[in-house]
């Protein structure tokens, strides 16, 4: 699930979500140089753990300059580590320094601790994150006060404010439906998005709760169906089963004004992804989790972006705080065995997914990634398994069905069962006409093996057209111009594709065979020690040592290949 729910996607919303961080000088005038510059080089890689430590060491000499404390401050936010933030926050807010991470952290702890008079007195002292969050933080805190009036008066003055209006028709809503006024609630959810209703993720689960909670359940059916279409995760299935069953489904998107103040955060976050940096998305969602550990969706997306940041034990541990049996535990493992995976312990990620597999035998997407797993370690019997188990729970008009399909026919190739994998490759063709990648992987396998090679030529000239720019595809192109014994054509192409992918073994191999075949012999030999500096597999290495010792032709001969005239000589 993406984290961007909201579409005020501009510079102008990060100045309104007041979206700003205080600048690093050089080097502190009193800190501890080392401890600085080592601070320094752990936030450029996201390292939050090296850089709390370095920046607290820094602190030690310098313990009242606003941007150590600021960065201290962040990395211990997105670390979870709120004890001993607070008192950082505390330190900048009375030092009056302009810090609105600190501001969101205070106004956060005091709607924990339900002080919302706390909350409307920083607000009216300065203390000052930025109008989205200011205006929501303010209605909020009167609901938790009971004060519904000024409430819906606050959440107004956001819907009217320049480029608020989505947040604020949202949380209103969500207010009303927190306080029982369903009718109320459901008549702003039912606004279309032309109206600034955004029919998000949570949103649509939002409203067809109200609409449960009214009694209209076939209504939520059919918003839930139109918003989302047939294919549902296991957590909205769930949803709509229990309304197919006539359950009245309690309304708990936001139960109260501290979880209100947690979907702020969140909603924010979902808008400034992608428009600043990833450490400044990931406080605002920290936060949030902290006003609300049951928020699940804020714990996903925290995970997330830790798995983008490179920080895969962070992931990890985040992923694994979404309980065994929330509805969203299968997304939370899938989540958590990429980041395994990325981190090299494809072993453990491959022993989460084949227990998800077992906990999840329906659900197709579990068995995929399986299969995508095993096929890179070369487990291909095992990811040829995986996969037919998938396939045996897509509907035959299912749109991911091509893909699987392929992914299928790769690993069939691989096991050297070649009727197999072509019968894959041509289903996945019918359901994907034109596709790329199969129709080059399919062409490119025929011309390997010597088969039905005008149809192969056909099917990459097909891909090379719908993807010009793609060396491999280009590549094949070449090669299968080669095998025909078209050498003059395929020279251009095999160029180009080198030129493409300059660093790729295989395309260099093919490159020097090509030049090899028009009498080009040098050129031939420098590509083909080219070739050998780009780490090829061990038996492309050796046929390249070959033919650098004694040339392409008589590599042939010993292969039992025909020369290569007489391949030029077969065409017409």
């Amino acid at each position: 699930m993406a984290l961007r729910a909201f579409a005020l996607r501009s510079l102008t919303f990060i100045a309104l979500a007041g979206a700003t961080a205080l600048t690093l000088p050089a080097t502190p005038a009193r800190a501890d140089a080392g401890a600085y510059l080592a601070a320094r080089a752990a936030g450029q890689t996201s390292d939050f753990e090296a850089a709390a430590t370095w920046f607290l060491k820094a602190l030690r000499d310098d313990q009242t300059n606003p941007a150590l404390l600021e960065n201290a401050l962040t990395s211990l936010i997105i670390l979870g580590e709120m004890d001993r933030a607070l008192p950082l926050a505390e330190a900048l807010r009375d030092s009056r320094a302009s810090s609105q991470t600190a501001h969101l952290l205070l106004l956060g702890e005091a709607a924990r601790q339900g002080d919302w008079r706390g909350v409307l007195s920083a607000l009216e002292a300065g203390q000052t994150v930025g109008p989205v969050v200011d205006g929501l933080a303010r209605a909020w805190a009167y609901v938790g006060q009971g004060r519904m009036g000024p409430a819906l008066s606050a959440f107004d003055e956001v819907i009217d404010a320049p480029g608020q209006r989505g947040f604020g028709l949202y949380h209103k809503a969500l207010a009303l439906a927190a306080v029982g006024d369903f009718e109320a609630a459901e008549a702003i959810f039912a606004l279309p998005p032309q109206e600034g209703m955004a029919r998000t993720r949570r949103a649509t689960i939002a409203y067809a709760q109200v609409l449960s909670q009214l009694g209209r359940n076939a209504d939520a059916i059919a918003r839930i169906d139109a918003v989302f279409g047939p294919r549902i995760d296991p957590s909205l299935a769930s949803l709509r089963e229990a309304l197919e069953q006539g359950d009245a489904l309690p309304f708990d998107v936001v139960q109260d004004a501290r979880e209100g103040m947690a979907e702020t955060l969140f909603s924010v976050a979902a808008a400034l992804e992608g428009e600043t940096g990833p450490a400044l998305v990931s406080a605002y969602l920290h936060i949030a989790t902290y006003l609300d550990p049951g928020h699940i969706d804020a714990i996903l997306a925290s995970a997330r972006l830790f798995d983008e940041m490179g920080q895969f034990d962070l992931a990890n541990a985040a992923f694994n705080r979404v309980p065994r049996d929330d509805p969203a535990f299968h997304a939370a493992e899938l989540g958590r065995a990429a980041a395994l995976r990325r981190a090299g312990r494809n072993d453990t990620a491959i022993e989460v997914l084949e227990q998800l597999a077992r906990s999840y035998p329906d659900l197709a997407p579990v068995h995929v990634t399986l299969g995508d797993t095993l096929r890179g370690e070369k487990r291909y019997r095992e990811a040829n398994a995986a996969y037919g188990r998938a396939l045996a729970l897509y509907p035959p008009d299912d749109p991911a069905l091509w893909l699987v399909l392929y992914t299928r026919g790769i690993t069939a190739h691989e096991l050297d069962d070649w009727p197999a994998a072509e019968a894959d490759f041509r289903r996945s063709l019918a359901l994907n006409p034109g596709q790329p990648q199969v129709l080059n992987y399919l062409g490119y396998s025929l011309v390997e093996r010597g088969e039905t090679l005008d149809e192969a030529l056909a099917m990459i000239e097909q891909a090379v057209t719908a993807q010009p720019q793609n060396g491999a595809i280009v590549d094949s192109l070449g090669w299968v111009l080669f095998r025909l014994g078209r050498f003059e054509e395929a020279v251009g192409h095999m160029e180009r594709a080198a030129s493409l992918l300059p660093v790729d073994p295989i395309i260099n191999d093919h490159l020097g065979d090509t030049f090899w075949a028009v009498g080009r012999v040098t050129e031939a030999r420098f590509q083909w020690q080219r070739a050998l500096s780009f780490g090829p597999q061990d038996s492309d290495a050796q046929r390249i040592r070959r033919k650098l010792d004694i040339g392409l032709d008589l590599v042939l001969a010993e292969e039992g290949a025909p020369p290569l005239h007489l391949a030029q000589e077969a065409q017409p």
